[in-house]
Order: structure tokens, then C-alpha cells, then sequence
């Protein structure tokens, strides 16, 4: 462990005499840590971080405010996102009537883009190529004092905020959440939830917002991060130019000097809403992520809950009676909570599933920790660390999260730690810490069984709780629920393919076929990391018979081999930090693996193995298919699920794998599923024969074909992927309602299938149309129906499809109940006017950029340009394919857009469906 020490800090020294900071006129340098550079702007204090990698052209530019929902008071709550949501409606140099207002601004660039509001901290960021840099420099200076803030966008920008609010409660998991956070805190205010309750959101008023955007909104209050392609002097000066202009507060930024006074006694709340499956949440008091203790309770909640060899896996999920544990420790500024989460398995009692919690804790309380134990957490801790170093948006949303924690060295130090902890921190901090007398426990408590008809999920991903397609970006997380801020402006997305590139791809991508699979690799700048994206023809489309089998046998590869099982393989993954994961689609079966570079041979050993000779055994196939059928109860709660499961049926004709079997079907396909037919279906679909391995990372001094040959030769068989002919039109506008009951937002898609495959001469035409429609903040939808109107948290157009066969086109949003028949109107009026009117060549030529500016930061991170590069493939396409997409994009003509509405799409015929809780009149 000494060595491991004296060497992390030979290269730390190493990296500070390499990366020398620079000195410019009006800065003090304060620091440099690792290989960021910290200034001081002299004349207000603006703290700003520069950490230069010019591996890929692009970079990310993040200003974190240090103001949050511990800022709060009653009566305020909520203000800090509220006024995160008025940071995009205009400053006074960029009205939103200006062309160059905030979001037209940032779309034209093709930037990833977004906010995000916590606990501690408010953070606005954009991903963008470096030309762009002085663009986004001068934007984010200018909204932080000159931002308009008028009463008409409060209040239109009030019912986006109340349906974002009114989402959050559809979730179980958000709603006890927020309850825990309630109950385990009475004085400090992380009591009340980053969203607000639901009468601050609508009644605060535009002075309020005003006094503190006055308070908080202020250079010394603030962090510059900057990472990737760019020349510090140069940086440096532009951000001087921009927000040097400003001086400090006028006022001392107002300190939280509340503390939460010592818990007595242990705490419980109960959640009663309709609901299929129950909830167990127990969380623990612990302290601020500065404190030497994080690092040790981290290691603590990975032992617990991470991964197969977890205690609580094995103690519970193993057992069937849970389908998932997660365990997440708060990374604050003040002492906050650790998080234990745990879904109950069909059949589970929630005072079960608790006591063997309970007793599982108790057990690392007196017994203390294994050393293999500590040795795979640490591993897996530090892989993280370097996983989260893979491009720079990924660098600076770490780097964003220390800063509010109130010291950015955090990004560093926590993994100074995590080497240096002992088993005998782990038995102190679990003494310490999770106690009886310090905790809180929640219970979520179905009160109905819901509705027979909607969502199930047919593949072994689908349990994830997140919007198909997504419908609007996430303005407000929770951590370990939602993602870190959605991309407003990805036009560029899956279902759009890549759009442009600064390099040529197809010439630094080495391509063979061995052992029966066709390998392809990209060298990358990035450090250390490897990603690691395959699939072959194995989903449910191959299915005849039980459709449960494609995701069964799926489900099955990581429950153990014929030469170990699934604890002895996870040890090994975990004891390097290594993921690999499978999971069945429509089409394929997809792989996904992440290494480090020493590790590489070791991963592709495990995925061969598991691929080819997986164990299939009956206690294990017992215990996928509770899994699974969990998996789908869970998923009838969620009504984003709902809408599409019944719109997928409505327009896809029997036999036609992207239509979804019904959940009763399903589950009891589940029930008399046998395990010769998963055998079968193994035989029969996995081989080599149409399998694609995309590797791409440091692959210096690396041969990963030779890997391959030694893994894979021997391996047989596989089938070609099966191709359906595309969806008839239906003759007649339909409408669907798929009843939810306690639910308070109403999720809606509206649309019909195409008969476009991706190769299709005019489906890059209907897509350009499409994003024009309902891509990000400046498509029509978004700009009218959220924007100016306020009815909706998010409505967007998209084109969907699956690898191979026919797509379709979906409008899709969510509505508050009271405003879903104005929400449908709106979206109809947009719908209907962008298809009679069509598109303007102003709009065409702005999508163009958007869509080629932004592929630049697709392809920034080793798993983004994995996940083109085997796309491209899946859909045919050759390689260079990539490379010419962006000469596709501007050789398209308005007339060509437009052609391609009134050709493919019929308004008057479209599917309709309203999923969640309806007025009475409409149910069925």
C-alpha cells in the first residue's frame, strides 16, 4: 500500500513540473493540483479551473454556482430550479425574441447542452467544439448578470416547472425519496426537495426569484471549469474579457450555519399510492463528502450493494426477494444521508426483505469486511475514476460535483483515500455511521395491483424507469435516479445515426474478420480506458414461439458458466473494476464492456466464455424469470412505458418484432417458459457467424486480434438477422387510453410507422424535418407548446426504429391532467402547420449546423464513438459512410425536406394514446 502511495505521488509531481501554469495580467494562480490549473480573477473573485487534453476537438465549458436547495426557505422552495429553467429565456443583450438568443445560440453550435439544480450547487454547461469556445464564453457571462427575468416567462415557465414536479411524483422511487429526505431531516434544509413543493413552484413570485438571482448570481459565487482543447492563455484571456466586466457581490453571499441536530431515535414514513411491487429505503446519517470518513463509507456501500458479490445481492437478490439493491452515498457540502434502495421481488414482504438488510449490516458491524472484499471495492472505485475521465464532459460533471461539495481537489483526493482505506475503516465507519438510533427507513406500499393492459418491457434492459426516447431534458436530478442533465440539442442522436466528424474515422479504423467475427478497432487519445461494444442477431424478432425466451437466455449468460459461476466470474471483473454486461433487444443481443488496457485480455476472455459456454442451469433460470416478471410489474407503474407499449401495438401487426407482447401474455409466457427452450434458442442464434465486436480506447501495445483468435476460434454457427416487411398504414386516426391510476402527469405519443429503414433514399430528408419539428429547445414544439405556453415539462418529435427493420414516427410528451386537452391542441396545431406549410430554408440551414456540429461531441468519449461505429455497421452502412454523413446533411435541399412530410406522414391518420390517470369519461 506504501508503494502504491509513494507512487500516485511521483506521478502527481510528474504532472505538476509537465503542466506548468501560465501567467496572465489579473489572475493569481492559486494552485495546481494534479493537472488543473486554479486562478483567481483579482477584480471579483471568479474562481476558474483549467484542465487542458487535446485528444479530441472538443471541449466542455461548465460555470457551477454555489447555490442550491439548501439555500431555501419555506415559502422559497424550489427558487433555485425555478430560476435555472428563467437562465434559458433570455438575457437583456439576447432576448428570446432575438435570433441569437440563448438557445438558438447554443443549438447553431451543436453543443451539448443543459443545467442542473442539487442540493448544494446550480451548474450550467455546454459540450461544444473548441472553435466555439469565445460563443459560449461571452453567453454564460453575459446570462450571469444580465438575465431578463420577466413575469410572463415565471409564469409560463411555472407549469413546465409543476409538470416536471408532477413526473417526479409519478415515480415510486422519487416519491419515497423525497419522504426520506423529509423525515431524516428536521432543521437543516436539506429537508425539502430540490423540486420545491408543489404551492412554492406556483405561487413564488418574480420579486422573489429576482432578490436571488441578486444574492447568488455573482462572480465570487461561482467556478469556471474549463476542460479539453484549448490554450490556457488564450482561455484565459477570453474569460477575463467576458466576466471581468463584473465586480463581487455587493453583499457577503449568505452562509448556511444550520446544523441538523443529533438524531435520538430511529424514523420511518410510509408511502401509500397505487402501484404494483413495494419499496424498502434505508438511509443512515453520514458526513460531508470532505470528511476523511466519505472515502471508507463509499467502500462500505459498494460491499453492500455493488454488484453479484454485494452482501445484500447475495442475500437477497440471489434469493429472489429483490429484484435490484443499489446503494448511493451523498456527496455534499453538509453531512447528508447514504441511501440503500431496494425493489421487492413479486411475493416479498417488505418486513423480510428489511430484517435480512438489517441483519446484513449488523454482520460487517461485528465480523468486519473480507480483505478481498476491500480490495475488489477499491478496484472497482478507482476503474470508476478513470472511466469518468473519458472525455470532457464526463471530467468537468466530476469536477462540478467537488466544487459544491466545497473543495474541487475532491476530484483527487477521494481516490487518495479510497487506496489508503483498511478493513478496519470499514467495521468502524458501519459502526459509526448505521446505527438504529441514526437512521431512517422508508416503505413504499402498493395499494392496488393497477391495470392488466400497458408498457411490459420484453427485453432483460427494460427495467429502467427513464422515458423511452426521452421527452425533454432533465432540469432537476436526483442522484442515483436520473441521469446528470439531458442533451437538449442532440439532434444526432441514436435514432438519427452520426452527423459529422472533424477527422476521417473510416481511414483510422482497422477492420478483419477473426474468428468468424468482424472486429473493428479506433485508437483513441484517452488514457488507460477501453470500451468494448458488440452484438449478434439473438433478440426477439429471432423468437418463435415463447417471446420470453430472448431475454431469458440473455438474462442467463452472467449467472454463471460451465467452468465457474456467476460469484467466481464477478470477482474477477470486480477485482480489476471491469464491467461487462448483456442484454437482449428486438434485433440483437447487445454486449457492453468497459477495462482498463491491462485488462483487456482478461474481459474479452470472460465474454467469450460466457457467450459460448454459459452454465443455463434451473436454479439460476428460476431465478431470472422472478427477475423478469418483476421486471414487468415494476414497469406497469410507469406511465412513459404505458403509452408506448400500447402505441407499439397499435401500429405493428401481429408477428412484427417490434410490436410488444401484452403483459399478462408476457408474464405468463414467463411462468411456462422451460429451460430446453432457452437451450434451443442458444444453439440456434449464438455464434460468430453475424457477430460484430466494436473495440475502441488506448490500444497501444495492445493486440487485441490475437486476443480475439484465443477466445473465439473453435466457436460456431449463428443466424442472420431476421427482416420484416415494413407496418401497413393504418386508414384511420385512432385513440388509445391506457388508464394509470395515482398517477399525476399523462404521458402521450401521437404518431403512425413510415416503412423507412435507415438506407432509405429519403429517411435523412424526414429526419432533418423531424428535428426541425421537435428537436431540443428551437424545435417548434419545444419553442411554442413549453416555451411560450407552459403546458408541458417536455414534448419532442423523433423517429424510431430498431437495427434492422421498418421504423415509425412519434410525437411524445407529458401533460398535467388538467392541461392535457390544451397540451394535445397545441402539439396538433404545431404538428399540423409544419405539415401544410412545411419548412423554411432558414430552418433547414440551422438544423444543418446543429446536426453537424454536434457529432463532434458525440464521438468525444471511447463509448460514443463505439456506439457509432457499430451502429454504422448494424445498419449497414460502410464505414466511410461516416465520414461523408456531414456532405449528406448540406447537399439536402428545403424542397427534398419537405417532399419527404407529405410523403411518408398522414396527420389525419395518426395513432393517439394517453397513458396515466384520465377523467373518468375517457377510460375504457
Amino acid at each position: 500500500m506504501k508503494k502504491l502511495i509513494l507512487f500516485w505521488s511521483f506521478l502527481m509531481m510528474l504532472v505538476n513540473l509537465q503542466a506548468a501554469p501560465v501567467a496572465v495580467d489579473g489572475y493569481r494562480h492559486v494552485k495546481t493540483v494534479g493537472a488543473i490549473d486554479e486562478y483567481t480573477l483579482q477584480s471579483n473573485g471568479l474562481q476558474v479551473l483549467l484542465l487542458p487534453d487535446h485528444t479530441s476537438p472538443t471541449l466542455t465549458f461548465m460555470v457551477t454556482y454555489r447555490v442550491g436547495s439548501r439555500n431555501e426557505v419555506t415559502g422559497t422552495t424550489g427558487a433555485t430550479h425555478i430560476l435555472e429553467h428563467l437562465m434559458f429565456k433570455g438575457t437583456r443583450q439576447r432576448p428570446n425574441s432575438s435570433p441569437d438568443n440563448v438557445k438558438q445560440l447554443l443549438e447553431r453550435t451543436g453543443a451539448r447542452y443543459n443545467a442542473t439544480t442539487w442540493l448544494d450547487r446550480t451548474n450550467y454547461y455546454e459540450n461544444v467544439g473548441s472553435e466555439h469556445l469565445a460563443t459560449i464564453v461571452a453567453l454564460e457571462a453575459d446570462r450571469m448578470r444580465n438575465l431578463s427575468l420577466d413575469d410572463a416567462d415565471r409564469q409560463s415557465e411555472m407549469t413546465v416547472v409543476r409538470n416536471e414536479y408532477e413526473r417526479g411524483e409519478n415515480s415510486p422511487f422519487q416519491a419515497l425519496y423525497k419522504e426520506i429526505f423529509h423525515t431524516a431531516f428536521v432543521a437543516h434544509p436539506y429537508h425539502h426537495s430540490t423540486i420545491g413543493h408543489r404551492s412554492d413552484i406556483e405561487k413564488v413570485s418574480i420579486d422573489k426569484l429576482r432578490e436571488f438571482y441578486d444574492t447568488f448570481y455573482w462572480p465570487n459565487n461561482a467556478t469556471v471549469s474549463l476542460v479539453g482543447d484549448f490554450q490556457p492563455p488564450q482561455a484565459l484571456a477570453l474569460i477575463q474579457r467576458a466576466f471581468g466586466v463584473y465586480p463581487k457581490s455587493p453583499r457577503p453571499i449568505p452562509a448556511i450555519y444550520t446544523e441538523e441536530p443529533p438524531q435520538d431515535g430511529p424514523r420511518r414514513v410510509t408511502v401509500k399510492r397505487p402501484g404494483q411491487l413495494g419499496l424498502l429505503a434505508i438511509a443512515h446519517k453520514m458526513p460531508q463528502a470532505t470528511h476523511a470518513d466519505f472515502a471508507p463509507v463509499s467502500l462500505l456501500s459498494a460491499i453492500l450493494s455493488d454488484g453479484k458479490n454485494s452482501r445484500l445481492y447475495k442475500a437477497l437478490t440471489d434469493k429472489s426477494l429483490t429484484t435490484s439493491v443499489s446503494g448511493n452515498p451523498g456527496f455534499n457540502a453538509d453531512p447528508s444521508l447514504h441511501l440503500l434502495f431496494l425493489s421487492l421481488a413479486p411475493g416479498a414482504s417488505h418486513e423480510q426483505v428489511e430484517k435480512i438488510a438489517l441483519q446484513e449490516i449488523e454482520r460487517i458491524k461485528k465480523d468486519g469486511v473480507s480483505e478481498a472484499e476491500l480490495q475488489a471495492a477499491i478496484a472497482k472505485s478507482l476503474a470508476s475514476t478513470a472511466f469518468d475521465r473519458d472525455g470532457s464532459f464526463a471530467v468537468a460533471g466530476n469536477l462540478n460535483e467537488a466544487i459544491a461539495a466545497g473543495d474541487w481537489t475532491l476530484y483527487y483526493r477521494v481516490d487518495e483515500s479510497v487506496r489508503t482505506t483498511t478493513a478496519a475503516d470499514i467495521q468502524r465507519v458501519a459502526r459509526l455511521y448505521f446505527n438504529e438510533d441514526q437512521s431512517t427507513t422508508g416503505w413504499f406500499v402498493p395499494t392496488t395491483a393497477g391495470a392488466t393492459a400497458g408498457a411490459a418491457p420484453t427485453d432483460a434492459t427494460a427495467l429502467s424507469l427513464s422515458p423511452p426516447g426521452g421527452i425533454g431534458p432533465n432540469y432537476y436530478r436526483t442522484p442515483g435516479l436520473d441521469g446528470m442533465g439531458a442533451n437538449a440539442a442532440q439532434a444526432g442522436d441514436a435514432s438519427g445515426g452520426p452527423t459529422a466528424v472533424p477527422v476521417r474515422i473510416a481511414a483510422g479504423t482497422q477492420r478483419s474478420r477473426v474468428a468468424g467475427i468482424d472486429l473493428v478497432r479506433y485508437a483513441t487519445g484517452v488514457k488507460d480506458v477501453v470500451t468494448l461494444h458488440a452484438s449478434l442477431p439473438a433478440g426477439r424478432a429471432q423468437v418463435i414461439g415463447n417471446p420470453a425466451v430472448a431475454a431469458l437466455t440473455s438474462m442467463l449468460l452472467d449467472k454463471g458458466t460451465l467452468q465457474q459461476d456467476k460469484f467466481a466470474i464477478t470477482q474477477r471483473l470486480e477485482a480489476v473494476g471491469a464491467s461487462l454486461h448483456f442484454s437482449a433487444g428486438v434485433d440483437t443481443l447487445s454486449i457492453n464492456a468497459k477495462c482498463l488496457k491491462k485488462d483487456l485480455p482478461l474481459v474479452l476472455g470472460l465474454m467469450a466464455e460466457q457467450l459460448r459456454t454459459p452454465a443455463l442451469s434451473a436454479d439460476e433460470f428460476a431465478k431470472v424469470k422472478q427477475q423478469l416478471a418483476g421486471g414487468i410489474k415494476r414497469s406497469l407503474e410507469n406511465t412513459d412505458f404505458r403509452a408506448a407499449d400500447s402505441f407499439s401495438r397499435i401500429i405493428y401487426p401481429l408477428g412484427h418484432p417490434n410490436r410488444s407482447t401484452e403483459p399478462n401474455q408476457l408474464l405468463a409466457a414467463i411462468e411456462t417458459a422451460q429451460l430446453d427452450e432457452v437451450k434451443a434458442f442458444h444453439r440456434a442464434h449464438y455464434g460468430p457467424a453475424h457477430m460484430t465486436l466494436v473495440v475502441v480506447g488506448d490500444l497501444a501495445d495492445t493486440n487485441v486480434p490475437a486476443e480475439v483468435e484465443k477466445v473465439f476460434t473453435g466457436w460456431q454457427g449463428g443466424s442472420a438477422p431476421v427482416r420484416h416487411a415494413k407496418a401497413p398504414s393504418l386508414g384511420a386516426a385512432k385513440v388509445e387510453t391506457v388508464p394509470v391510476n395515482g398517477k399525476t402527469s399523462v404521458s402521450v405519443l401521437l404518431g403512425q410507422a413510415t416503412g423507412l429503414g435507415h438506407q432509405h433514399p429519403d429517411a435523412l430528408a424526414l429526419r432533418v424535418a423531424t428535428a426541425i419539428l421537435g428537436s431540443g429547445f428551437t424545435g417548434r414544439l419545444m419553442a411554442t407548446v413549453r416555451d411560450q405556453e407552459g403546458l408541458t415539462y417536455g414534448v419532442s418529435a423523433s423517429m424510431g426504429s430498431d437495427s434492422y427493420n421498418q421504423g415509425d414516427w412519434r410525437i411524445g410528451a407529458t401533460f398535467s391532467p388538467a392541461l392535457l386537452e390544451k397540451g394535445l391542441a397545441s402539439t396538433r396545431r404545431q404538428l399540423d402547420l409544419w405539415f401544410l406549410e412545411g419548412v423554411t430554408a432558414a430552418e433547414v440551414d440551422a438544423r444543418k449546423t446543429n446536426l453537424i456540429g454536434s457529432f463532434q461531441v458525440a464521438l468525444s468519449t471511447t463509448d460514443g464513438l463505439a456506439t457509432t461505429l457499430l451502429t454504422a455497421i448494424e445498419r449497414g452502412y460502410p464505414l466511410s459512410w461516416i465520414d461523408d454523413y456531414p456532405a449528406q446533411i448540406r447537399a439536402l435541399t428545403p424542397a427534398q425536406v419537405n417532399t419527404a412530410i407529405k410523403t411518408y406522414l398522414q396527420p389525419q391518420h395518426m395513432i393517439l394514446v394517453k397513458a396515466g390517470s384520465l377523467p373518468a369519461a375517457e377510460k375504457q
